[in-house]
């Protein structure tokens, strides 16, 4: 069930009347509805990866209460280390066992020996590499004794499965979000408000700037051959601007959602395109991902208390995992090296906290030189996701090759004018709301009623006018 299509808008509504009426003075009964209606919600994709998701569940919430009761050290290595083979193993199966399969076959055929590789013709299990993370990092931090082990399998599997986050996320720990499912909720009209909000934005993210700009970014990477320099660097940008619209506005559906329920998730997202370096863009893109990262990987490797030399080291590995994570294909690998290329400059002169303070806090206008360097930062993401969006690592280079040495006019790229302008008025927004949480949290508020209505209706419009493609969030493929 996608959050843009129909039958969310008829199962929402419905999973929230139940919740903020027959179930609002028990929490136990909030968090079964909650529950049964994630698996329902999960369920409407395919039936089948149910299961694995309830083992997966069932998996580490057993391992979490063995890791915490066994004395013994070595069985409470042997409950962690199976929790955690087990996870990334069906990871793997289902998610790069053909990736590396047929890139070994290919190594081998490139040293002149020939074989006939099995590879599995299985579809991957929309949300295994969230809910797999979800997982790991209860029972790491169960494990490292940061939290006690959760007793109801019923608030674990929430915490696992929230069908908000459960199939795009963000990542969720579960010192963050455990002890809100465990804690009475109170219906808060103003929060509810403000989540209704943050889901219109989403929806106008996905819906008016995603979905029409992947229409034009599809024409061009489909028949990059065809067009010229800038021709293919206006379809790069389009797909930029597609995949952070596609992503984001999912982000602020699940947690304008989740606010509904009186659940507060994780910001994923924080005007990444405002950043003025890579080291900023990645505390800002896909923050719950870059930060279980960083604690989970990076920090174990020594973080920054090591010499230069291991930090370069540590933050390619990461990037790596990073690009890995992302799909079985090496164009997702390249697109993670050159982000760790990137930020190599701030990690060796240790000017990677630079830019914490997002970009003209309390001004109208960004400097000149804050200017250049989002410019400048934009430019090279946009460069580094032309690896993100191509099929394959030859088609990529291809690509790049034709935007420098093709310059002259090949075949024109149509774009409607009235997609410009949208674009303009997504962006004049989210840098007017930068310092919120979402751009919309605060724009209107102070206007007349008439105004902000009129406001609102526009955007409700044109959800309408521009709908009706129900086009997959990108990242349910990953």
């Amino acid at each position: 069930m996608s959050f843009n299509s129909i039958n969310f808008a008829v199962f929402l509504p419905i999973v929230f009347l139940i919740y903020w009426s027959l179930a609002k003075n028990s929490i136990k009964f909030q968090n079964l509805l909650l529950l049964v209606s994630s698996y329902f919600f999960y369920a409407f994709w395919d039936w089948r990866f149910l299961f694995l998701l309830i083992f997966s569940t069932l998996l580490d919430f057993v391992s979490g209460i063995q890791i915490a009761n066994t004395k013994s050290e070595t069985s409470k290595k042997v409950w962690f280390w199976s929790s955690v083979i087990v996870n990334l193993s069906l990871l793997c199966v289902f998610k790069y066992y053909n990736f590396f399969t047929e890139s070994f076959t290919q190594l081998l055929s490139s040293m002149g020996f020939h074989t006939n590789p099995w590879t599995l013709n299985v579809v991957l299990p929309i949300g295994i590499s969230f809910y797999t993370f979800h997982g790991l990092s209860y029972v790491i931090d169960i494990y490292k004794k940061r939290i006690n082990a959760e007793t109801s399998f019923i608030d674990y599997s929430v915490f696992v499965s929230f069908f908000p986050l459960l199939v795009a996320g963000p990542i969720e720990r579960a010192t963050h979000l455990l002890p809100q499912i465990q804690n009475k909720r109170i219906f808060n009209y103003t929060k509810i408000i403000d989540g209704l909000r943050q889901i219109l934005w989403g929806l106008f993210k996905k819906i008016v700037i995603a979905d029409q700009c992947a229409e034009i970014a599809n024409i061009v990477f489909n028949d990059f051959q065809n067009y010229s320099s800038l021709a293919l660097i206006s379809g790069a940008m389009f797909f930029s601007i597609q995949i952070y619209c596609d992503f984001s506005g999912y982000s602020d559906i699940a947690l304008g959602t989740a606010r509904l329920f009186g659940i507060e998730l994780l910001k994923n997202f924080d005007f990444p395109y405002f950043s003025r370096d890579t080291a900023e863009f990645w505390r800002r893109w896909h923050i719950s991902l870059s930060s279980w990262f960083k604690d989970y990987l990076y920090i174990p490797l020594g973080g920054s208390r090591v010499n230069n030399l291991v930090k370069v080291k540590n933050t390619f590995i990461i990037f790596f995992v990073s690009g890995l994570w992302h799909g079985a294909n090496w164009t997702f690998i390249v697109w993670g090296l050159l982000n760790a290329l990137y930020i190599m400059p701030s990690i060796i002169f240790q000017t990677n906290r630079k830019n914490l303070e997002i970009v003209a806090k309390g001004k109208l206008l960004p400097t000149l030189n804050e200017f250049f360097s989002m410019l400048v930062t934009f430019s090279l993401t946009v460069l580094a996701w032309i690896f993100f969006r191509s099929e394959n690592i030859e088609n990529a280079f291809y690509f790049i090759s034709r935007i420098i040495l093709n310059a002259t006019f090949v075949q024109e790229l149509d774009v409607n004018l009235d997609l410009i302008s949208l674009i303009l008025f997504f962006f004049i927004l989210e840098w007017i709301g930068r310092e919120e949480h979402f751009a919309l949290a605060k724009i209107g508020l102070k206007w007349h009623k008439s105004i902000r209505y009129i406001f609102y209706f526009m955007i409700i419009t044109s959800l309408f006018w521009f709908g009706g493609k129900d086009q997959q969030f990108i990242y349910f493929e990953f």
